[in-house]
């Protein structure tokens, strides 16, 4: 198994912050509408770890595709990785829909934040001079 990239630590750290800022706020949201119970906040933290790892699972994917030679080995590392992540996130929207310990909302919403927080990228210093991450 080959070293994790900085960059891929880099973003996936960058995707903590804003997945633990947005889940801030959905617990407020709760808060407010009076809705938030102990529920709320172990399905909040069930969709934000499995965002995050989606997130740095794909950044593994990206890396293994791009030190491979071949672009056609390249492109099945990216469809392998995108099929296994979606497996991985299929499971964990059932658990949250299943499994009574979890807020079925507070557990699925957590799912977009790293899509909210790549929009902001560019804002905050995306990409470096080379055009990397």
């Amino acid at each position: 198994m080959r070293k994790v990239e900085a960059a891929v630590w880099r973003e996936t750290i960058y995707v903590v912050c804003w997945t633990a800022v947005l889940s801030v706020l959905l617990q407020a949201v709760f808060l407010i509408l009076g809705k938030w119970d102990l529920t709320v906040l172990f399905g909040n933290l069930w969709g934000a770890f499995a965002s995050v790892l989606n997130f740095f699972l794909m950044g593994l994917g990206v890396q293994n595709a791009v030190a491979k030679e071949d672009p056609k080995d390249a492109k099945k590392v990216l469809q392998l990785s995108q099929s296994m992540r979606f497996l991985l996130l299929a499971l964990f929207a059932i658990g949250g829909v299943l499994i009574s310990l979890f807020h079925t909302v507070a557990a699925l919403v957590p799912f977009v934040f790293p899509q909210f927080g790549m929009l902001f990228r560019p804002r905050f210093g995306g990409m470096d001079k080379e055009g990397g991450a």
